[in-house]
């Protein structure tokens, strides 16, 4: 794939992105859910030119059919809760961080698989020409939302996080010392 040195610039940056989103999966309670899921896009983003195109579309395939499924659960979840609606971006509920985590990965992979696809009505394999202005554009915006929307809630908005298991542990804490 002939990738630009934008695309690549933000390959990086999603890349590190999805490598920092696993290392800190380690201490939610279905960490064995989001660990592999951001590795893989960590993984994608980081040697889609180190790896033969077949292998590098298998991994990308993988990981967009696992973000599909984590999306879809954490926006049934969000449903059946009524915790905060499919549009909402507040990032201090958990189910917002993980349907806008799975959503990203979604989107990279769409992008990643639509950059080294072969093109449709040109006979020049897409490693001797350009990549559509789309997936350049969509990169660039992926990167953009994905560092500015949490700039924006935690920063300009002094937003805090919500952890739902830690609520759960003080409450079994205090029932166990007998406070309600």
């Amino acid at each position: 794939m002939a990738a630009t040195t934008a695309f690549s610039l933000c390959s990086l940056l999603m890349a590190a992105l999805f490598g920092y989103s696993a290392s800190v999966q380690l201490n939610d309670p279905d960490w064995y859910f989001w660990l592999p899921l951001y590795a893989c896009a960590c993984a994608v983003n980081l040697v889609n030119w180190a790896i033969t195109k077949t292998t590098f579309r298998q991994i990308a395939k993988v990981t967009l059919w696992f973000a599909t499924l984590m999306f879809l659960k954490v926006v049934i979840e969000d449903f059946v809760n009524g915790t905060a609606g499919f549009w909402s971006l507040d990032l201090s509920e958990r189910v917002v961080r993980e349907k806008t985590g799975s959503g990203l990965v979604l989107i990279s992979m769409i992008l990643h698989l639509e950059a080294s696809s072969e093109p449709k009505h040109s006979k020049m394999p897409r490693n001797r020409r350009d990549l559509p202005r789309s997936v350049e554009y969509g990169m660039a915006i992926l990167v953009i939302f994905s560092f500015g929307l949490p700039f924006v809630f935690f920063v300009i908005q002094d937003g805090e996080m919500k952890f739902d298991h830690v609520k759960e542990q003080n409450h079994l804490k205090s029932l166990k010392m007998g406070h309600f």
